[in-house]
């Protein structure tokens, strides 16, 4: 086959697939337009949900009891979305926000299960055939729910040969033992094994089971049903029997607007990112946008079939990915100029460009696939979903870069476009010092710091907290307001306009004297629920009373609550948890891949150096900068980042080692990879600034609190990246080196 015939149809096929992915993500497939971009399911933030409050049956609940009930229903309630949220309310309540389900009585119904498994023999208790209910003394419960360390939802070929459903169950030493004893005295009865009252089975006693390990059958038509068991008693019995006192299906927070912006905001940076790269690469910037343009059609269609939610940091999450995903291409470009400027051809010069870039490509990206790896695991709400957007962007944008833009890249040379002026010429450039001037870098890096400890200290003398703490981590007040029929401000259907909130959002603004409030509308009931920090009493009595003198609403119909945080504590510890298991995950690849512990632990520094950076711009800005759930998700975020551009520099460190020889001046190795590297540093961080700039321009003000740190966390990382990770490795490796002597 002619070679620009192969050229011009490799080139139409990728474009092709990326016009179906588009389509795809823009109309669906079929009539229930499967994944179309319009079925991502969405946070409260965007599109509402479901609203459900427990009360405990227990007179004076303690402290502990309701933190662990509101804990183990958040761990409980991730089953159905990352992004729920599971709060305190008053001191006997708990509220779960759970977004965009398809069903919310399923949901309803399967929340407010305590979960108790119970063994009782059949000949102790009583059991309605109608409705498997069973009537039991609870002093002849043999064994419960408290006694299990590990449930599985598996398979087992009954006689018959068929399969079934069915729950492995793993008993704790003390249960082994017990179900052990029960087993053995009573082969030949029946026992019945009892779930939220209800029986499940009631096998006959065929011998003694003394490995600790029961199956419960019987009762589970689909798999998902033996999931949903399984998981409940892994996370175990609520603490605190609770009953449903009210549920409602709440609007969004923040409105449709909060959407368009941010979509906008994502259009206009996707466009500027893509004149950026023309500009700067020629025809590799081509080829580079339109990977971008197939990465965000993939990415679309991810988010979709794996059914991630997102809430509005999440859009903003990937609308950052779009910048962060030309990365790979600017190494790549990169390496082939360097090649075309050694007198090598196009064609050859793209083939050793991909070769010598792969390592850093792969190992920056393995090394925050780990992390996001270890986040999802160990970590919990919204850091969940963050590793799973993060992880979906990885995988893809490695692919887009390796795979795609080459295979354009060939696709234009064969086309005749093979003239080294389409591509361009790596300029030889005088290597800077480093390492020599690395006591400056310190002096900066310290003033950073101590900006930081002063913002955090003063911060605590004025407010008494080191930041200025959003509802997602302290708490406050709820407002519930009911207004009467006829209200003006809402449909005939009972839901409340975008503008008639907003007006009584600042209502409630004023008569708090508060600056942030959040806002939420119950549908089809004329009830708005309005979060604020804690109020006075008062700032309630205010509240009340202008209410009641603007929208003539009776103090029966206006409801205040203290609610506690969403964020829980366990959540904190989990996010820190998390975090730490990752870096030390993130270490010791680095240790095994670059063969020097000093990689690992220069890289860990540089990575702490741009999370304090970040954090200072929150001590700072506390006055406009509130810490919220985003705070963590926006911490994240430099994590990733920084590793991966750190990894980028030490990978050229690694490099050049090796073409120099044992003999040669560390620093000249480590100043020459440094200045090597510094242009596709300049350009990474350029165009995941245009979208993170883009979105703190456009986007409204929750969208803005978490773009603005940001880009103090893609400047540092920057500049971490380019001038302290290499020279910190220097100084490490020959005190190191010292230390052998």
């Amino acid at each position: 086959m002619n070679s620009k015939v192969k050229g011009f149809l490799q080139i139409l096929l990728i474009l092709l697939v990326t016009a179906a992915m588009g389509v795809v993500a823009y109309v669906g497939i079929g009539q229930g337009h499967a994944l179309s971009a319009k079925n991502i399911r969405l946070g409260l933030d965007l599109a509402g949900g479901v609203s459900v409050t427990y009360e405990a049956t227990k007179e004076n609940p303690t402290a502990r009891e309701m933190d662990d009930t509101v804990y183990k229903m958040q761990k409980r309630v991730e089953n159905e979305s990352t992004e729920a949220s599971v709060y305190q309310e008053g001191s006997n309540r708990v509220t779960v926000d759970v977004p965009d389900v398809d069903d919310p009585q399923a949901v309803l119904d399967k929340l407010g299960k305590a979960g108790a498994l119970e063994f009782v023999m059949l000949s102790d208790c009583k059991i309605d055939e109608n409705t498997k209910e069973v009537t039991y003394d609870k002093d002849k419960v043999l064994l419960d729910g408290s006694m299990i360390s590990d449930a599985e939802a598996t398979t087992q070929q009954q006689s018959s040969g068929a399969n079934e459903n069915v729950v492995k169950i793993t008993f704790t030493g003390k249960g082994a033992k017990k179900f052990g004893e029960v087993t053995s005295e009573n082969v030949g009865a029946n026992l019945t094994i009892i779930y939220d009252g209800k029986e499940v089975s009631s096998p006959t006693i065929q011998t003694a089971i003394t490995d600790g390990v029961a199956i419960v059958s019987g009762s589970f038509e689909k798999f998902s049903d033996a999931e949903d068991m399984a998981a409940t008693l892994r996370i175990g019995a609520l603490p605190l029997e609770l009953k449903n006192i009210r549920s409602n299906i709440v609007g969004a927070k923040l409105g449709i607007t909060s959407l368009e912006t941010s979509l906008i905001a994502g259009v206009i940076g996707l466009i500027l990112v893509i004149l950026f790269m023309i500009v700067m690469y020629r025809i590799p910037g081509v080829a580079a946008s339109l990977a971008l343009v197939l990465y965000v059609a993939a990415t679309l269609l991810a988010l979709n079939g794996l059914n991630v939610t997102l809430t509005l940091p999440g859009i903003a999450g990937v609308i950052l990915a779009i910048g962060m995903a030309v990365d790979a291409n600017c190494i790549i470009f990169t390496r082939i100029r360097e090649e075309i400027a050694t007198g090598k051809t196009v064609r050859s010069s793209i083939k050793i460009g991909f070769e010598k870039a792969l390592s850093a490509i792969i190992d920056g990206n393995v090394t925050t696939l780990i992390a996001a790896v270890v986040l999802y695991i160990k970590g919990s709400g919204t850091v969940m979903g963050f590793a799973q957007t993060l992880a979906i962007g990885i995988i893809l944008s490695m692919f887009t870069a390796i795979f795609i833009t080459r295979w354009l890249l060939y696709g234009f040379v064969s086309l005749g476009l093979d003239d080294a002026k389409w591509f361009g010429t790596q300029k030889e450039r005088k290597p800077i010092n480093f390492v020599g001037n690395f006591k400056k870098y310190i002096v900066i890096s310290g003033i950073l710091f101590a900006l930081c400890i002063g913002g955090l200290i003063f911060n605590k003398v004025q407010s008494g907290q080191i930041l200025n703490y959003s509802l997602d981590f302290m708490g406050g007040s709820s407002t519930s307001i009911t207004f009467d029929e006829g209200a003006n401000g809402f449909d005939g259907n009972g839901n409340a306009s975008n503008d008639f909130k907003n007006e009584v959002t600042e209502t409630v603004k004023q008569s708090t004297g508060l600056t942030d409030a959040e806002i939420s509308d119950v549908a089809g009931e004329r009830t708005l629920i309005v979060r604020t920090t804690d109020l006075t009493e008062d700032q309630q009595k205010q509240v009340v009373a202008d209410l009641g003198t603007k929208y003539n609403v009776t103090k029966e119909n206006i409801e205040i609550e203290t609610i506690s945080a969403s964020v829980s504590n366990e959540m904190k510890s989990d996010a820190v948890i998390a975090v730490v298991i990752a870096a030390i995950c993130m270490l010791i690849y680095i240790w095994i891949r670059f063969k020097n512990l000093a990689f690992g632990a220069s890289s860990v520094i540089a990575l702490i150096h741009d999370v304090i950076v970040v954090l200072m711009v929150y001590a700072v800005g506390s006055a406009f900068i509130s810490v919220g759930s985003t705070f963590i998700a926006c911490m994240l975020t430099i994590v990733g980042y920084s590793i991966n551009a750190t990894i980028v520099v030490f990978d050229r460190v690694r490099e050049n080692r090796k073409t120099a020889g044992s003999r040669a001046d560390v620093a000249n190795v480590v100043n020459d990879s440094i200045t090597q590297t510094l242009s596709r540093s300049i350009n990474t961080s350029i165009t995941t600034l245009i979208m993170v700039v883009v979105l703190a321009v456009l986007g409204v003000d929750s969208v803005r609190q978490f773009a603005i740190p940001l880009i103090a966390g893609i400047v540092s990382g920057c500049y971490s990246s380019v001038c302290l990770a290499g020279t910190i490795w220097f100084f490490l490796n020959k005190l190191s080196k010292k230390a052998k002597k």
